[in-house]
């Protein structure tokens, strides 16, 4: 191989991969700005410990747009009374 085939290659392969990095950080960014948090905490999927955290934060913690849904459920209920 030459040397500037090999450089083509690794080019192309750092350009996917930050591709795909971009691509993972907006669909996080997206997932915790429906979950009511803020978008922010997305970008955490970076940090390499703190990204295992979030992943677990994200499934088991009470959700903002949760607690707000059964606010409103509680609400309705007492007003047909």
């Amino acid at each position: 191989m030459t040397p500037f085939l090999i450089v083509l290659i690794i080019f192309f392969a750092t350009l996917c991969a930050l591709v795909v990095t971009i691509v993972k950080i907006l669909i996080f960014c997206k997932i915790f700005s429906k979950a009511g948090y803020s978008w922010a905490l997305g970008l955490l999927m970076l940090v390499p410990i703190a990204n295992i955290i979030m992943a677990f934060f994200l499934a088991f913690a009470d959700w903002p747009v949760c607690r707000e849904l059964r606010k409103l459920k509680q609400q309705l209920e007492k007003s047909r009374m």
